[in-house]
């Protein structure tokens, strides 16, 4: 396939701001001679994705034929309560990395490279595939409270092997890692998570645009594969589908390429083409942050004995899927209020500045999503340990499985909440600024509704935070 196929178009609806260069001033990580020579290595990514892909399987195997109770089985520890809330912080550190060892994409392209037909992405994917990762998500998170698969290993092994049979049959037809870029809800998460990371892969302008070498850094060469994920190097200004393979590193002849570290947020504040898919998925977790977190309180206990009482309804799917519907809502309204607001002052309609502004709500998402899971990883992280040992046929030590008291993790929660909304408030003011330019008034008039919606989420995380929350092993 040439560059041409599948190439993203580059034009902008503004100029394109600081964060957007090619690292330029910053000191490029590759100039350090071990970050290169891992990079450069045919053994990277590949050891490391082979390393995941036996702990995958052990995962699996743990879910489907270990204890089922999910207290006492290592699957569910290492999934739920070491991994999901450890992987957040690797996005904002590390950008899309996991993808790189990701054990689905190890098997897309070993399925690809035994029995793909390499057919191009169907324009359906390239045109809807976000909304279909926005579906996937707050489908996957309405089954987990409906059928209760973070509680169950049957059900997390069941939920895995389902994405393993639709990564192994987009791996058969599909070019490339299309279900990474196009299907995953896990990929759509981490490329908005991305866009708050600290490492930047870029490729320096002046270079590129004397290449001769046919875009190998795209479609790929005798040193390693095309990019899996369909960046192309020279017009890529976001980490958000770059996940440091490192292939474009390999390949290219002329040492365009750079890798910088940037304060986190910075891809933010220049967002040259805001799509309301990406925007909508921001407004959403923030709802599914606060679901997640409700249901964790007595006080939803109490609301489903209220709400037995008074109106005769006990059916648990039906009282969760409005209570979930009202909080998905919630954030998706309150932004879409701000930016009708704001829209005269912003020059562009409600829904551009509902796009342009939701990617503001990112970096609160991020912080949410590490506090409620922090919870989880400092009040029960000794589950991991004493699963693996019952899992090797050792006996577990008794006690407590926290590693933190419970005001040591409330105020961790509280720190990383002011980091997400000091990042939410920043990137909301740059992006007024680099809309709006200096003119005071006008900036802080198309800022001011935003800035008021940040904080109403703000508080209402800091509220659910204070409340005690119930273990999930």
């Amino acid at each position: 396939m040439t560059i041409a196929a599948d190439r993203p178009t580059t034009t902008a609806d503004s100029p394109p701001g600081p964060g957007s260069g090619s690292g330029r001033g910053r000191r490029n990580l590759l100039e350090l001679r071990p970050v290169a020579a891992v990079a450069r290595s045919r053994a990277y990514p590949g050891v490391l994705q082979w390393a995941a892909i036996a702990v995958f399987v052990v995962i699996v195997y743990q879910l489907l034929v270990g204890p089922q109770r999910a207290h006492d089985n290592l699957g569910t520890a290492l999934t739920w309560v070491l991994w999901w809330p450890v992987i957040p912080i690797v996005f904002v550190l590390v950008g899309r990395f996991w993808c790189a060892v990701c054990p689905f994409g190890k098997l897309s392209d070993l399925v690809q490279r035994l029995v793909g037909v390499h057919r191009p992405v169907p324009g359906l994917l390239r045109r809807y595939g976000i909304w279909i990762i926005d579906a996937q998500f707050i489908a996957i998170t309405w089954a987990d409270h409906v059928w209760g698969i973070v509680g169950s290993p049957w059900g997390t092994g069941i939920l895995l092997l389902l994405l393993t049979t639709a990564v192994v049959a987009s791996g058969a037809f599909f070019q490339r890692r299309t279900f990474c870029r196009y299907l995953c809800f896990l990929g759509g998460l981490s490329g908005n998570y991305a866009r708050t990371g600290m490492l930047a892969l870029r490729a320096n302008q002046d270079v590129c645009a004397t290449c001769t070498a046919r875009a190998v850094c795209y479609n790929g060469g005798e040193k390693a594969p095309a990019c899996p994920l369909f960046e192309f190097p020279r017009t890529m200004d976001s980490a958000a589908n770059c996940n440091l393979c490192a292939n474009c590193i390999k390949n290219c002849p002329n040492d365009a390429l750079t890798l910088t570290w940037q304060p986190p947020t910075k891809e933010l504040w220049f967002i040259r083409r805001p799509v309301l898919e990406h925007s909508f998925l921001a407004t959403a977790i923030m709802g599914i942050v606060f679901i997640q977190n409700i249901t964790m309180l007595g006080i939803w206990t109490n609301a489903l004995d209220l709400l037995e009482r008074s109106t005769g309804v006990t059916s648990y799917p039906v009282i969760f899927t409005a209570a979930f519907t009202v909080a998905i809502a919630v954030p998706t309204l309150l932004l879409a209020l701000s930016s009708r607001i704001a829209s005269p002052r912003t020059g562009e309609g409600t829904w551009r500045t509902f796009a342009r502004y939701g990617y503001a709500l990112i970096p609160l998402d991020v912080a949410g999503h590490i506090a409620h899971n922090l919870f989880h990883l400092l009040a029960e992280g000794k589950a991991v340990v004493s699963t693996a040992v019952v899992a090797v046929g050792g006996t577990a030590s008794p006690g407590s499985p926290a590693l933190a008291p419970t005001g040591t993790i409330q105020v961790l929660q509280y720190l990383v909440l002011a980091l997400g909304v000091a990042g939410s408030a920043c990137t909301a003011w740059r992006i007024a600024r680099a809309r709006q330019g200096d003119t005071g008034p006008t900036r802080w008039a198309a800022l001011a509704p935003h800035l008021t919606v940040i904080a109403v989420l703000f508080a209402v995380n800091v509220v659910l935070f204070a409340l005690p929350m119930t273990h999930r092993m």
